[in-house]
């Protein structure tokens, strides 16, 4: 189904299709990789996942590349503190970004771009900029972008700049310029700094410059879409914008998308409100991956997120619901046919789910059909009114629901399995719920060992001895749960 997404550039929703009629080329940014990710930076990512999983289920093709910042003023003055080079220091941290993102199953982009790697390619753009008359170098050796070289500054964000003074800043960094409008696109190195000797003077590359050069590199002079969080439609987005379009003359991106920022608890998340949280340390509170990917994605992208524990706690439920509910389909016995009420209900939760995604990615709404269509389906297996092809049909709407969602399948067990792993090298095992130390301190086969002892205790009527077992795995977070279908297990 054909995707209508809003598009920050023109105001409204357009179609969002490839202009060759090929692969869609989209351009994301990515991370700056000086420190752990924050919950706000995955719901971005988380989203822009959302909108790769429909185009794909949807037949479309995608050319998706994402570019890792490793060089800028944080992360030479983190690396100078550590008394590492620059390279040493990021390698940690974009490790630990892809290993996020993994745990939140966030598929990878078909081209990652570092800016280290990309040097040449910003080098040149700044000089066709120069050529252009859009770029001069101040006195220090810094490379600048002529803000009134390119007349439709402010066009993506709709900031009206006209009468903007000297003075006025649109870019913050620390170096001379003619006008304070002005942003950098090369910064001569100040003593100790990485620095690379260039063409244009030894320095490095301004943040604007480098997503330019590398979108252009992987995807051509046009894209058709480039996406982000809100906080960098301006000016980074603007810069992106202007310094691209005064080279080629054409538009950057045919298409924009921008994702809300979210609340934490009803506040702005800050190291300083007590609200700031990376993925880890919610792993380590005992929350599963799948539920915080659940709960970052289950607000549409162009609406603002309250974040909270509770929200966390109702998706980790609705996720059981959802599990429970595709084994007893799975391990079930049902008799042959269909039965025309639950091919109609699988028919419609289909095409709702699918409408909702097509209408501007609207995720909130795309759920609601689906979870209809689990309690019908329950109701009707309970009523005996349910067949194998109703089956059949309930788990294909469930397998397109999954290619997006991706919270069915219970692969929790490694995430949490390395957050743990992780406090354990940086000494920060303190930080770990107790009931997460007591669920991993029992195996899956010690488990099954526990729950096959149970089902003989209650063959026997030794009903004491299967309560006793239930209450210790209960202790260590596991919880047992009986169904004439048979006898089931889950860790919390």
């Amino acid at each position: 189904m054909p995707l209508r997404l809003f598009n920050t550039l023109t105001g409204q929703l357009d179609p969002l299709e490839p202009a060759d009629g090929k692969a869609l080329r989209m351009y994301a940014c990515g991370p700056t990789v000086y420190d752990y990710g924050h919950i706000g930076n995955f719901r971005t990512f988380l989203q822009i996942d959302v909108l790769r999983r429909f185009l794909q289920l949807s037949g479309v093709a995608l050319r998706h590349v994402m570019n890792i910042t490793d060089v800028d003023d944080k992360i030479i003055r983190n690396a100078a503190q550590a008394g590492v080079s620059i390279g040493e220091y990021t390698a940690r941290y974009e490790a630990a970004f892809f290993e996020d993102l993994d745990a939140l199953r966030v598929q990878r982009p078909e081209q990652i771009a570092r800016a280290t790697e990309h040097i040449g390619q910003m080098v040149a753009l700044i000089q066709k900029l120069a050529e252009a008359g859009a770029a001069y170098q101040a006195e220090d050796g810094s490379w600048y972008f002529r803000l009134r070289a390119f007349p439709e500054y402010g066009k993506l964000s709709k900031k009206d700049l006209s009468g903007m003074e000297d003075g006025a800043r649109v870019d913050v960094d620390e170096y001379e310029k003619d006008s304070a409008r002005d942003f950098a696109l090369w910064k001569a190195p100040k003593p100790g700094e990485t620095s690379w000797e260039t063409a244009i003077g030894q320095g490095r590359p301004g943040w604007h410059i480098e997503c330019s050069a590398m979108a252009m590199e992987y995807l051509g002079e046009s894209l058709d879409l480039h996406a982000g969080g809100e906080d960098l439609m301006f000016p980074h987005h603007e810069n992106e914008i202007a310094q691209s379009e005064t080279v080629t003359h054409k538009p950057f991106a045919r298409h924009w998308m921008h994702v809300r920022f979210l609340l934490v608890d009803g506040r702005k998340m800050s190291k300083s409100e007590g609200n700031f949280y990376t993925l880890r340390d919610l792993l380590l509170k005992g929350y599963k991956a799948s539920a915080i990917r659940l709960a970052l994605i289950s607000v549409p992208y162009r609406h603002q997120l309250n974040f909270t524990f509770d929200g966390l706690v109702e998706a980790t439920a609705a996720i059981d619901r959802l599990r429970t509910f595709h084994q007893r389909l799975t391990e079930g016995q049902f008799g042959p046919g269909a039965t025309p009420a639950m091919q109609e209900a699988a028919h419609k939760a289909h095409a709702d789910y699918l409408a909702a995604l097509a209408n501007d990615l609207n995720t909130a709404e795309a759920r609601a059909p689906i979870f209809d269509l689990v309690r019908a389906a329950n109701t009707a297996i309970d009523q005996g009114q349910f067949l194998a092809a109703d089956r059949d049909a309930i788990l294909a709407v469930l397998k397109d629901f999954d290619a997006v969602f991706d919270v069915i399948a219970d692969n929790d067990a490694e995430p949490t399995r390395q957050a743990l792993a992780w406090a354990e090298r940086e000494g920060r095992m303190a930080e770990v719920a107790p009931e997460l130390l007591a669920a991993q301190s029992i195996s899956d086969e010690a488990i099954e060992a526990l729950v096959a002892e149970r089902t003989l205790a209650k063959r026997q009527r030794n009903f004491a001895r299967a309560d006793q077992i239930r209450n210790e795995l209960a202790e260590k977070g596991v919880v047992i749960e009986d169904s004439k279908d048979g006898v089931r297990w889950k860790r919390k």
